[in-house]
């Protein structure tokens, strides 16, 4: 039987709203997002697909604050109420001595239809983490995800309700959630105690969580699901390769750790002994970021695309899309695994599957003192996707001589103005010009012929060091500080640890792969940066 959701009920959420506010505001209703109450500023409503209307010309007095807070439910400790027997959410803005002076008031509604598009993965019974960012619809997917568990699978399910925004304000729940259940927070704090709370006393099968955001939350996570309970949860960021970056929910995704790699494993690999692993199997087992209302990017396999980021690979998730009018969904490009396919050596563009695919993605790569008759014979002799190309302007990438390319030096601002990477040999010889075109391309060693990588990344740490130390004595001379020039994370880390060794500081800045140290003099180094 189709769900059928019950009413937005807008007239509690008009009731509530100043008279001068409410009388214009019952004319335009339509893709209504929230009404902006501001202490001395005119009251606005904010729409859908459309911008902010002035909803009077007369400012915003305590008065009419205090009309709308006492027609809602008690703040909790996130500075959120609700309306009881309600979805609308409405939150405050405090001054110092913890007056409020502002609320947000936000339009929830049941919205049935909304996980059509995913239905296979929440049937499949995995965990799965959502990430976007907000006003996008997380909110309102978990709230059907609830239902459609509890009521059509016919599963034991347990709401983790901190804010009261997914199943309303109230002790009785909204029916939108179905026969699920929901577990009340006392105080954002204690989101983590809730969640062990609720595997241990109330035997769920799925639990439902909105917003992991600290250690605690996603240590109860973990817990929850090595019980064998079904997570479904949200977490702040917009990608995969957000939480990577976050060190507070990297646990949801398996975590990082450093892992020293066998002289054969790292030539097998073509990276130095150093690298980034992930330490443990993911708490979440897909993940879908919401890119827009309509349309999601789905990893099937967390571990897998975790995997391939820490490599340096770009990944492919499965892109669907919903048409909002029709409500059919259709697959826009299928996820491809480079590591089933062998395909990682070389990163592909995937176009929609309706559309044709380029046969060959070829690399620009401009040489900055390095001679472009020996570049265009390596790229010639191996069969390699590169042009060789006149003008910096035309470049994906540069192919700079060491000697022409010290810190400071021009080629370097010139790339970072283009956001393009710089690759360095050491001498104009083919081995060196090999080792880099296949850095460049994340060729395999094997196909391509193979060097002494560890003698490699030996000689340029030695060259980075050196690089480091006329800096830090230019830096003691000058007072200045001084940028160097960009290298890989596990020389950033041994030249940290040389400025260290002066009592100077350092830190790492830019983006990958321009991502450099610079060294501060004395007078500007406070406190040490760890190693990035």
């Amino acid at each position: 039987m189709e769900y059928i959701p019950p009413a937005d009920d807008l007239s509690s959420f008009l009731s509530m709203l100043p008279d001068k506010v409410k009388a214009k505001l019952e004319k335009d209703t339509d893709g209504l997002v929230e009404v902006v109450l501001d202490l001395g500023r005119k009251p606005e409503a904010r729409y859908h697909d459309r911008h902010a209307v002035i909803l009077s010309d007369e400012p915003v007095s305590e008065l009419d604050l205090e009309f709308a807070i006492k027609r809602i439910g008690q703040f909790s400790g996130d500075n959120r109420a609700g309306i009881e027997r309600t979805l609308h959410r409405i939150s405050c803005m405090r001054n110092r001595s913890g007056k409020v002076i502002g609320l947000t008031c936000r339009v929830g509604r049941a919205i049935s239809g909304t996980i059509s598009i995913i239905r296979d993965l929440v049937e499949g019974g995995k965990s799965i983490l959502f990430l976007g960012p907000p006003g996008v619809g997380k909110t309102t997917k978990l709230r059907e995800m609830a239902r459609v568990l509890a009521d059509e699978l016919n599963k034991r399910v347990v709401v983790i309700d901190t804010s009261n925004e997914i199943a309303g304000d109230g002790d009785v729940p909204h029916p939108a959630i179905g026969r699920a259940r929901r577990m009340q927070v006392s105080h954002p704090d204690h989101q983590h105690a809730v969640m062990i709370e609720a595997v241990e006393n109330h035997t769920p099968e799925a639990i439902i969580i909105d917003e992991i955001g600290t250690e605690q939350e996603a240590a109860a996570a973990r817990t929850i699901a090595e019980r064998g309970v079904m997570l479904i949860g949200t977490a702040h960021g917009n990608a995969l390769e957000n939480l990577l970056k976050n060190p507070t929910l990297v646990d949801l995704i398996g975590g990082i750790q450093t892992v020293t790699l066998g002289d054969d494993e790292a030539r097998r690999r073509g990276t130095q002994k150093t690298v980034l692993e992930r330490a443990q199997q993911p708490t979440f087992e897909i993940c879908v970021e919401i890119l827009d209302r309509q349309t999601l990017a789905v990893h099937r396999n967390v571990a897998e695309s975790v995997d391939q980021l820490l490599r340096g690979w770009k990944i492919h998730p499965e892109i669907r899309r919903r048409d909002e009018s029709t409500g059919q969904v259709a697959v826009l490009q299928r996820e491809v695994s480079p590591v089933a396919t062998g395909q990682h050596q070389m990163d592909h563009v995937f176009q929609p599957e309706f559309e044709p695919q380029p046969e060959e993605t070829h690399l620009n790569i401009y040489p900055y003192a390095v001679s472009k008759g020996q570049l265009e014979r390596v790229v010639k002799t191996l069969q390699l996707p590169v042009n060789v190309v006149k003008s910096i302007d035309e470049a994906d990438a540069i192919l700079a001589l060491r000697s022409y390319a010290r810190a400071g030096a021009k080629i370097h601002s010139l790339a970072e103005a283009r956001s393009i990477p710089v690759y360095i040999v050491k001498s104009n010889n083919t081995p060196q010009i090999q080792k880099a075109l296949r850095e460049a391309l994340h060729l395999d060693t094997e196909q391509y012929g193979s060097v002494d990588w560890e003698s490699d990344i030996q000689e340029e740490s030695e060259v980075a060091l050196e690089e480091a130390r006329q800096a830090i004595m230019r830096v003691i001379d000058r007072l200045e500080p001084i940028e160097l020039a960009p290298r890989r994370s596990y020389i950033r880390r041994l030249q940290h640890q040389l400025v260290e060794q002066y009592n100077l500081t350092s830190r790492s800045i830019g983006d990958e792969p321009m991502r450099r140290l610079r060294i501060l003099p004395p007078a500007t180094s406070d406190k040490k940066v760890g190693y990035i």
